[in-house]
C-alpha cells in the first residue's frame, strides 16, 4: 500500500472515539486503517434499494412461472381425460356385441 499522504478529519463524540479505538485495538489495527476499511466497505442504501427491487422482480417472475406451470398441468390433465374418453369409445366400437351372437349346431 502506498504511504498515506493526505489527512481526513472525522468528527466523533468522545464515546464514539473510545469505541472506535477499542475496536481497532481488538482487531490489531491502527485507527486510521480501521476507518479506511470501514469507509471502503460501506454500502449506501441505494444498493439495498436495488437489491430489494431485484428481489421483487425475481419473486414476480417466479409467481408468473408457477402460474404458467399450473396452467400447463391443467391443460395436460384435461388432455389426458379427452384421450382416455377417446380410448374408451374406441374400445367399445372394437368389441363385438356378445348378445347378438347365435349358436351354430
Amino acid at each position: 500500500m502506498a504511504a498515506a499522504t493526505e489527512r481526513i478529519v472525522v468528527q466523533a463524540t468522545a464515546q464514539d472515539k473510545r469505541a472506535i479505538a477499542a475496536k481497532a485495538k481488538r482487531l490489531d489495527l491502527a485507527v486510521s486503517e480501521l476507518m479506511r476499511r470501514g469507509a471502503f466497505a460501506y454500502q449506501s442504501t441505494e444498493a439495498d434499494a436495488d437489491l430489494s427491487a431485484l428481489a421483487d422482480a425475481a419473486k414476480g417472475a417466479a409467481d408468473r412461472a408457477a402460474a404458467s406451470i399450473d396452467d400447463a398441468l391443467d391443460f395436460i390433465e384435461a388432455s389426458n381425460r379427452r384421450i382416455a374418453a377417446m380410448d374408451a369409445k374406441s374400445q367399445k366400437r372394437a368389441r363385438p356385441n356378445r348378445s347378438r351372437r347365435t349358436l351354430v349346431s
